[in-house]
């Protein structure tokens, strides 16, 4: 359904030490360059950005939103968790584990990553 998502950053190498890393932990590229100074992250089929805003003014975080990681492994979410908390991340809510729902059993752990945005690394199980 969805082709990318782009988000704010206030420090562009703070991001790219934090995402590079957590990518990484999932099997994901480090960061291309885009000709503005963003940072794409390919993998998976999809496409992050991260970057300045455009309007010049501070990135904000969306109240409610979460931005979602399908990892392959519950020992993957625990390094893509482990990777961001290292790289200025903060863990919040839950720690990692099992979670039911009604579409299924996953495993999964969440972030903020350093400007603020909350993530969630899932497996399916």
């Amino acid at each position: 359904m969805f082709n990318h998502l782009t988000i704010g950053a206030s420090d562009i190498e703070r991001s790219r030490r934090f995402y590079d890393a957590t990518f990484a932990a999932i099997g994901g590229p480090a960061a291309q360059d885009d000709p503005k100074g963003r940072l794409v992250y390919r993998h998976d089929g999809g496409v992050l950005v991260i970057g300045k805003p455009i309007n010049g003014e501070p990135p904000t975080v969306a109240n409610g939103n979460t931005i979602g990681f399908r990892v392959a492994s519950a020992q993957m979410v625990d390094a893509w968790h482990e990777a961001g908390c290292a790289n200025g991340g903060m863990t919040v809510e839950d720690p990692p584990g099992p979670r039911s729902s009604p579409f299924g059993e996953m495993y999964l752990a969440y972030l903020r990553d350093p400007d603020g945005h909350k993530l969630c690394g899932v497996c399916w199980l």
